[in-house]
Parts: structure tokens; C-alpha cells; sequence
């Protein structure tokens, strides 16, 4: 077996500054080099330690993978545009690369990473920790070695689009709760519409965002007196919700299609306790296990 072929793909800012000798003036280069200069004393101050040694090499780093991010963006090339970099970096400076690269970073720390949704999720403090997080994960580049910061930060985008669907998803079904609202900060995304495809089982003339045992127990006795077609129940269900939403939904549907154990378990003389359990792995803190 050959072995496999290894492709060095270092920072696009090292990529650039390697052709500075052939394509950029003596002043342009020093005027490139005070910008980077000055970028690292900035992220030094804010996101490491200006007054020490270590400080200063770990904001060189990130200052490396943050112009790199902005260039990846502003080229949007990746195999090629080592050239476009360094034009950008000649003409519109080093600083306009890496405000680019931070916005994108802080645009992707607002998209939420999980399904499960805190009130501390909107909490100030916590959010400008994740940023950092995310910044130091993302833009920590090693001059010398390859770096992957554009491509993790694509993919992690994908998936936070994902939960971000899920989330506004089970928002909008908790809007339309038969009920009325359900204003809770806290939300198990997942769960809530796991509950609502659940009871559009039994016709998706309403929408259950939230339910307790005594809800559930007339949802039961429902179902096995009356055995309705699942699937006319879910198609009304997935008629009510926007375009939007609806691929989310659908897609969960499919799911619960296929292998549900509370609807499975519904049609066999399973008790209401045991029911109640099953229920709880779908939609969590979204069941009140208590009567009203």
C-alpha cells in the first residue's frame, strides 16, 4: 500500500507573507509587519496576558489563525488565492483581515451549540466566555504547521444551523401550545417536539407543547379506544407548521415513524406508570410527572 500523501496547508497569512519578496515593496512589508505587530499587542491584552512571555506567543498564534480565518472568507478560495491575500493584506491591511475572521467567530458563538437551552445561555458573562472559547479553539494557528481553523469553522457553523432549525422549531410549536404559550427559559428542544409529534399521533387538529400525567393518561385512553391513523394525524400535524419548520419536523417524524416505544408500547397492556416513563426519555423536562 502506498503511504498516503500529506498536503501542507499552513495559515493562509504565512502563505501570503511568503510571496511578499516578489510581489510587495520593502515599505509595504515593514507597514504589514507593524499591523501584525499591533494586532498581537491587542489580543494579547484582551484574550491572553500582555505581561508575560507565554502571553504574547499564544496571541501571536491566534493572531496568525484570526487574519487567516478573514482571508479564507475574503478570498473564498481555498486551494488557491495566495496572491488575493496578500492583496488584500497590502491594500485593505492586515486589521480589515482579522476584524473579518473575529466577526465571523462572534456570529458563530450566537448560533446556539445544543438543543438544550438555558437562561444562562443569553447571560453576558457566559456568552463572552463561549466567545473566547470559540476564538482560541478555532484560531490558535502554529505558523509552522498546517491549519484547519476555515474548515472546523465551516463545519461547526453546518451543525450549529442544525440546532438553531431544532431550536426555532420547538419555539414555535411551544407559541402554539393548545394551551396557550409556554414561557419557560429553559428548553429541551428536542423534547418538546418529540411531545407534539407524539400526540398529533392521535389527530393534528391541535398542538401538545407541554403536557402532565393527567393530559397524557386521556392521550392513552384515547388512543386505545379509538386506534386513529397515526399517519393522517401527523400529515394534519405537519400541515400546521410554517414551511419553515416544517423539514425539522418532518425529518423527526420519520423517526418516531419508524420505532416510537410510547406509541409502540400504547397498543399492549403497559401501565400509565410505565408509559409515563417512556414518555420522559422523549421529551424530558418537558413532562410534568406530577397531576395539576
Amino acid at each position: 500500500m502506498l503511504p498516503a500523501i500529506v498536503i501542507e496547508q499552513p495559515p493562509r497569512l504565512i502563505r501570503a507573507i511568503r510571496l511578499l519578496p516578489g510581489e510587495a515593496t520593502p515599505e509595504e512589508a515593514a507597514i504589514l509587519a507593524d499591523e501584525l505587530s499591533g494586532i498581537t499587542a491587542m489580543v494579547a491584552e484582551k484574550f491572553t496576558n500582555d505581561r508575560t512571555a507565554e502571553g504574547v506567543a499564544r496571541a501571536l498564534l491566534l493572531t496568525v489563525g484570526g487574519v487567516s480565518l478573514g482571508l479564507e472568507h475574503l478570498i473564498q478560495s481555498v486551494d488557491e488565492g495566495d496572491l488575493d491575500a496578500l492583496d488584500i493584506l497590502v491594500g485593505e491591511g492586515a486589521e480589515h483581515a482579522f476584524q473579518a475572521g473575529f466577526r465571523m467567530i462572534r456570529e458563530l458563538a450566537a448560533l446556539p451549540e445544543d438543543s438544550l437551552v438555558s437562561e444562562y445561555d443569553n447571560d453576558p458573562v457566559y456568552a463572552q466566555r463561549r466567545l473566547k472559547e470559540l476564538f482560541v479553539d478555532i484560531c490558535t494557528a502554529d505558523p509552522g504547521e498546517s491549519w484547519s481553523g476555515y474548515e472546523r469553522f465551516l463545519g461547526q457553523v453546518q451543525q450549529r444551523q442544525q440546532v438553531q432549525a431544532t431550536v426555532k422549531a420547538a419555539e414555535w410549536l411551544r407559541k402554539n401550545h393548545y394551551e396557550g404559550p409556554v414561557k419557560d427559559p429553559d428548553l429541551n428542544s428536542e423534547g418538546v417536539i418529540a411531545l407534539a409529534i407524539i400526540f398529533a399521533a392521535e389527530g393534528g387538529a391541535r398542538i401538545t407543547a407541554r403536557t402532565g400525567q393527567s393530559e397524557f393518561e386521556r392521550f392513552v385512553k384515547a388512543l386505545r379506544k379509538h386506534q386513529p391513523d397515526f399517519e393522517q394525524g401527523w400529515a394534519e400535524f405537519l400541515a400546521r407548521i410554517p414551511p419553515a419548520h416544517q423539514a425539522v419536523v418532518a425529518e423527526r417524524i420519520d423517526i418516531y415513524r419508524k420505532h416510537c416505544t410510547v406509541l409502540e408500547q400504547i397498543g399492549t397492556k403497559a401501565t400509565i406508570a410505565q408509559l409515563m416513563t417512556e414518555l420522559e426519555n422523549y421529551a424530558g423536562s418537558e413532562v410534568d410527572p406530577e397531576y395539576p
